[in-house]
């Protein structure tokens, strides 16, 4: 069962695969067809159950606790593979619960593991929607739309780019406002846009503090670098996971996929996580003189995710694929909650189509 309570109509189970046992939430017929949902970081499956609720009357949601999240197995992530452990993760789910062809959606974290599970499972994938994702490139450490490393050891990515005062008030459990840093305050100031709050404001900060915390959880460690801001990735966590360093040609295997599935991406326009001028990349906080020592734009500029994720996406459509961007006005970065309505409408509609 969850440990945090869910909304009528969701179930929750724990499905035993080869790899480790996944805690999921489920709505909707059994034999519905299947939409798989995948959260983002400092998340959980919670996050999704409004969602599921809303879908259209013969689907059948999936939402996994990936793992290092919520009530999955406490495994530790490989970040040298990328998304990949994630990804053998879902594909592992898929097989146990006999899922054939499917629809993925993905927030945040979760869209940078739709990238590689497009790339993966692509032939098999009926639509993806990213709702907010990583920059198909990674997230920190590159510059301009085709994503070129600032620096060939990938400085300013990976485990050394979370504040460790967040990490470690998330590894305490604490659910105060007192601070900036306290992970109540950073949900609501950045998941969101302000005035923004969540009827379920408590359910959905347990879900953000599930995530395991640890030197080889999250975030993850770090190496020196001799290279500004000073910190380069290591080889553990979350957010060493998504570093350049470690996307290998998820990019090239995306646009080779023979019968592309349809892509809907939606984003916030006020989104302050991903942006081209995210608050969360070491490229703007140096710009803003929030990090000292910042070597300018010619060296080590903001990271343009949004622009980045357009690039791809436009190459993708080059190569026979089919994209619609969403981009919400006066929304941030989760717009399945803030503008549930208007997402559920685009989602539908590419779902039935």
């Amino acid at each position: 069962m969850a440990s945090i309570p869910t909304l009528p109509g969701i179930e929750s189970r724990r499905v035993s695969t080869p790899r480790l046992t996944i805690h999921a939430l489920f709505s909707g017929p059994a034999d519905g067809v299947p939409v798989l949902f995948v959260h983002g970081n400092a998340s959980s499956s919670t996050f999704w159950e409004e969602t599921m609720l809303a879908l259209p009357e013969g689907f059948r949601a999936v939402a996994p606790d990936l793992r290092g999240y919520g009530d999955t197995d406490d495994v530790l992530v490989d970040a040298t593979r990328g998304v990949g452990d994630w990804v053998d993760d879902l594909l592992a789910l898929k097989a146990e619960l006999g899922i054939g062809r499917y629809h993925a959606v993905g927030h945040s974290l979760g869209g940078s593991v739709l990238w590689g599970l497009l790339a993966a499972d692509g032939a098999n994938i009926d639509s993806a929607t990213l709702v907010a994702p990583g920059s198909p490139y990674g997230f920190g450490g590159t510059r301009g739309e085709n994503g070129i490393p600032n620096f060939p050891d990938f400085a300013g990515s990976g485990g050394g780019s979370v504040n460790p005062d967040f990490a470690s008030r998330m590894g305490a459990g604490d659910r105060s406002s007192d601070e900036d840093n306290a992970p109540r305050n950073v949900m609501n100031t950045y998941y969101w846009k302000p005035p923004f709050r969540s009827e379920r404001e408590e359910e959905l900060l347990s879900g953000l503090l599930s995530e395991k915390v640890g030197p080889q959880k999250y975030p993850g460690d770090f190496t020196a670098s001799e290279n500004w801001p000073g910190v380069a990735p290591g080889v553990h966590g979350p957010a060493n996971a998504i570093a350049p360093k470690y996307v290998g040609n998820t990019v090239e295997r995306l646009l080779a996929l023979q019968g592309k599935p349809r892509i809907l991406w939606v984003r916030g326009k006020d989104d302050q996580i991903v942006s081209d001028m995210s608050l969360f990349d070491f490229g703007t906080l140096g710009k803003l003189g929030a990090v000292p020592g910042w070597p300018g734009d010619d060296v080590f500029p903001p990271q343009p995710m949004v622009s980045q994720t357009r690039y791809v996406l436009n190459l993708y459509e080059g190569e026979g694929g089919e994209y619609e961007e969403l981009a919400m006005a006066g929304v941030g970065h989760t717009p399945y909650l803030e503008r549930p309505e208007e997402f559920m409408a685009a989602l539908t509609a590419l779902l039935t189509r």
